[in-house]
């Protein structure tokens, strides 16, 4: 356990490293030159603040993790199709713009738990559904209840992913392609903040790749998950 926080530290380290070594380099530019214009502070003031933007998602994606691998804050009823409609609505606007389509059926899918962790869990999901998916795609997203849980299903279209690769994808900082052809702003944490939300729901996550280019995820949470339930959850994985 502890070489795993040591290494997510030390590549979080990195990943806050590198917008501050490049803020460091636009201001010092901007100082070495007196004839600088104020259209040029101004572009430059621009690039610091969307490189402030990027760390600042990057603590808040931190601090998500830390909280939901410590168990869940809040605890009431609601139903899990109700979130996704949410999130749903949300996401529409980015995915048009790239020509994917969306396909939903959400049908009612009762649940007991931490609303705010859902929502990040199914806003995570659908951000990567998105973001890794390719222009004119199309994404898959199901809420049902099937033997006694709530089932959350999301598959989309992308590039092809090795089986042998899938569980990676829900470790911090990973990513299998580093470019990302449609954004830049990324840390590789949103699968590992999904699998810390499903276990502190004891959730079942299964994901597995599409035959043509992909990622299927579906989450199975218990109707009813109490704060025994919760600590229980955390003593077993402490003694895994």
């Amino acid at each position: 356990m502890h070489w795993v926080i040591l290494s997510t530290l030390a590549n979080a380290s990195h990943e806050l490293r590198t917008p501050l070594t490049v803020e460091r380099t636009l201001l010092q530019v901007a100082l070495d030159d007196p004839d600088k214009t104020l259209a040029a502070w101004r572009l430059t003031a621009e690039e610091l603040l969307s490189y402030s933007d990027e760390q600042t998602r990057l603590i808040e994606a931190l601090l998500t993790l830390a909280s939901s691998e410590n168990g869940t804050n809040g605890h009431s009823s609601f139903d899990l199709a109700d979130v996704v409609t949410a999130a749903l609505a949300k996401i529409h606007p980015e995915a048009d713009r790239m020509g994917i389509r969306i396909v939903d059926e959400t049908l009612s899918a009762p649940l007991q738990g931490d609303p705010l962790l859902i929502e990040r869990l199914v806003a995570n999901l659908l951000n990567n559904s998105v973001r890794h998916n390719i222009d004119g795609g199309r994404i898959e997203v199901t809420t049902a209840v099937a033997d006694d849980r709530s089932v959350l299903t999301i598959s989309n279209t992308g590039s092809a992913i090795p089986a042998s690769e899938v569980d990676r994808l829900f470790q911090p900082f990973q990513r299998l392609d580093p470019r990302r052809a449609h954004h830049k702003d990324g840390h590789g944490l949103g699968l590992s903040i999904v699998r810390a939300i499903g276990s502190a729901h004891r959730a079942t996550i299964s994901a597995y790749p599409r035959p043509n280019g992909g990622l299927t995820v579906s989450i199975a949470f218990p109707q009813t998950t109490n704060a025994h339930d919760v600590l229980e959850a955390q003593a077993v994985d402490a003694e895994a």
